[in-house]
C-alpha cells in the first residue's frame, strides 16, 4: 500500500544525489581551473594590478633617467596556504628614478622535506601604475623549483616609466607564492548509489 510514496521518495533521492554529485564535480573543476583562469584575466585586463610582461631592450631608457623625480618602491611578499616556504624580499623599499634601471632580490626556502615547485604570481598598486612598472628580468617569469631544505635568491630587475603620472610617488609590488602542485587538490569522492532496499 505504501509502495507507490516509498517508490516517489527513492526517486527524489536519487535526484538530489545527481544534483549534489554535480555540483561538487562543478566546484573541483573550478577551484582546479582558478589559479591559470586568475592569471590570463590579470595579465589580458591588468586587473589586480597584474604585471607579468618583460621588457627586453633597455637601451631606450638609458637616455631617459628623470633624476628630478623619486618614486619609492615598497615590495610585498605572501605564502599560499600550506605552502612549506620561507618567502620574503631582502629589501623592503627602495627609492629609485625614473627611466633608470633597479635590481633587488627575494629569498626563498624550502623547509619541506622534499621538493617543491612554485610559482610566484606578481600585483602592483596601485592598479594604474601597472603599465609604467616594466620588468627586464624577474624570478616570476617561470616556475621555481627548491629541493628540500634549499634556499635561494631569486633576482628582479625593472624600471619605472618616465611616463608614470606624477601624482604617483609610491608603488607596491606584491607577490603571492603559489605550489603549482595540482595532484594536492583533493580529489572528488564517489558518491555511493543509493540503497535499493529504501
Amino acid at each position: 500500500m505504501n509502495s507507490e510514496p516509498q517508490h516517489s521518495a527513492r526517486q527524489q533521492n536519487a535526484k538530489t544525489v545527481r544534483w549534489m554529485f554535480l555540483i561538487v564535480a562543478g566546484m573541483f573543476g573550478f577551484g582546479f581551473a582558478m589559479v591559470p583562469l586568475y592569471d590570463l584575466l590579470c595579465s589580458v585586463t591588468g586587473l589586480n594590478g597584474s604585471t607579468t610582461g618583460r621588457i627586453q631592450d633597455t637601451s631606450l631608457y638609458a637616455s631617459k633617467v628623470d633624476l628630478n623625480r623619486t618614486i619609492t618602491v615598497e615590495f610585498d611578499s605572501t605564502n599560499n596556504a600550506e605552502l612549506p616556504w620561507e618567502f620574503y624580499p631582502m629589501v623592503k623599499k627602495m627609492q629609485v628614478h625614473p627611466g633608470e634601471i633597479n635590481e633587488v632580490s627575494f629569498f626563498a626556502k624550502n623547509n619541506a622535506d622534499k621538493a617543491i615547485v612554485a610559482q610566484a604570481i606578481p600585483g602592483i598598486t596601485p592598479w594604474q601604475a601597472t603599465s609604467h612598472f616594466k620588468k627586464t628580468e624577474c624570478f616570476c617569469f617561470t616556475q621555481q623549483t627548491l629541493q628540500a631544505g634549499e634556499s635561494r635568491e631569486m633576482k628582479l630587475k625593472f624600471i619605472i616609466d618616465t611616463d608614470l603620472p606624477e601624482d604617483f610617488n609610491t608603488i607596491t609590488l606584491s607577490y603571492t607564492l603559489m605550489d603549482t602542485d595540482r595532484t594536492k587538490l583533493k580529489k572528488v569522492k564517489s558518491i555511493p548509489q543509493l540503497n535499493s532496499s529504501l
